[in-house]
């Protein structure tokens, strides 16, 4: 198997994993977080679990240029929830 068809079988397995573990993820934290819920532990053990999964899929993406428009709006989706916790936070403590 050449690296071009190892890369594919990668990015699909990681667009599996989004579309059925960690956009529905996504979702739910950002109804909480919308919704001015402030995340559990356990909701930021799955940040944290997403933050590693983004930092290991890193170089594929620089191999793979065509899936750099979709890996950054993820990344903007995780940023949004995380930023808007840190409000939800922000207006809690005042």
């Amino acid at each position: 198997m050449n690296a071009v068809d190892k890369d594919k079988g990668v990015i699909l397995a990681l667009l599996d994993r989004f579309n059925t573990q960690r956009f529905p993820l996504a979702e739910m934290l950002k109804k909480k977080v919308d919704s001015g819920e402030l995340l559990t532990e356990s909701d930021h053990e799955l940040l944290f679990h997403v933050e590693a999964d983004l930092n290991q899929v890193r170089s594929l993406i620089e191999r793979n240029p065509e899936y750099k428009k979709l890996a950054a709006e993820i990344l903007s989706l995780w940023t949004e929830i995380i930023n808007k916790e840190i409000g939800n936070r922000e207006k809690q403590n005042s």
